[in-house]
């Protein structure tokens, strides 16, 4: 048996996420108040009661997916015996969920992660004016097709469009310039692509649009410390293992503008023989996605105390 722990992106909040975690467990609770004392605000109560448009906020949603990613982390190692050191051939998240894993593998440390991701989510919302930018679903077009619709529709539209997120599935995301998008999703639909929908998202995430997000993110990252992770991080940007801190370093300041190779990262894990893949955090995003990348192998999420027992009889 060889296991892989995943971490969810945005998208993956709800209100209420985390409380029975927090009301069941110490080490939850520890997670969500170092997390808090970090940021200078009662992020958890955001994230236990809302409302749901301020959990919602970029600069908001960021650090609280990453602080329940890690409250399950510390409640499995506490509970049941984790040891990812031991027991995770590969750790791997989502966009933002690649700082979870980071995190959860030891590379950054809990305070930084969630100052880090704060930084984040306020530069990747300032980067582009609200109403200028936007995403698009592409469902049922495999990437080499959305990269060409994407490709056709900033030519015609003479502004950024590229895929920001191959999630597998036929689920293809495009980001960029608002008329480019939407001259993509037209695309679609002429070349026959199932569907094509605008997502509803504050900012153009993961393409050329981020600059000067990846900017900011440069000189954060460049100041704060990361180790060697316990265990090797597949990267968004190459869907390979890395290990090294300094190339732990730039890979996160070229995930801002680059593409989210989810498929790809699935992929390489299954095929260097893992076959559980344990998604730790908000939600069943991933593990949703995991039966249409990779059929033969199995997942688990785990998100709340109910998922215990599961997790301990899954591995």
């Amino acid at each position: 048996m060889s296991a892989a722990f995943i971490f969810p992106g945005q998208g993956s909040q709800t209100v209420g996420m985390g409380k029975s975690l927090a009301e069941t467990f110490a080490p939850a609770r520890d997670v969500f108040d170092e997390v808090d004392a970090a940021l200078g605000q009662s992020l958890s109560k955001t994230m236990f009661e809302g409302p749901e448009q301020e959990l919602t906020l970029t600069a908001n949603a960021q650090p609280a997916l990453m602080a329940v990613s890690i409250a399950v982390v510390r409640v499995l190692q506490v509970e049941a015996g984790l040891d990812l050191a031991r027991q995770a051939e590969f750790v791997a998240g989502h966009s933002l969920g690649e700082y979870s894993a980071l995190c959860a593998a030891g590379a950054l440390s809990l305070s930084d992660t969630a100052r880090l991701l704060r930084l984040r989510g306020s530069a990747m919302q300032a980067a582009v004016p609200v109403g200028q930018g936007a995403m698009a679903a592409l469902l049922g077009a495999e990437l080499a097709a959305a990269a060409e619709i994407a490709a056709a529709a900033a030519a015609a539209a003479g502004g950024v469009c590229q895929v920001a997120n191959d999630n597998g599935g036929g689920q293809v995301v495009v980001s960029g310039a608002k008329a480019a998008v939407e001259a993509a999703i037209e695309l679609a639909k002429e070349r026959g692509i199932k569907r094509a929908v605008l997502l509803p998202v504050s900012a153009p995430f993961h393409c050329a649009l981020m600059q000067g997000a990846a900017d900011a993110m440069q000189e954060a990252l460049a100041h704060a410390a990361i180790a060697a992770p316990c265990t090797p991080v597949v990267a968004n940007v190459t869907a390979a293992p890395v290990t090294d801190p300094e190339i732990i370093r730039r890979l996160l300041v070229e995930q801002v503008t680059g593409a989210v190779r989810w498929r790809e990262s699935v992929v390489f894990m299954a095929e260097a023989g893992v076959t559980k893949f344990v998604e730790c955090g908000a939600g069943k995003v991933l593990a949703g996605l995991l039966k249409r990348i990779a059929p033969g192998v199995s997942g688990i999420s785990v998100g709340g105390p109910a998922d215990l027992e599961a997790f301990r009889a899954f591995l």
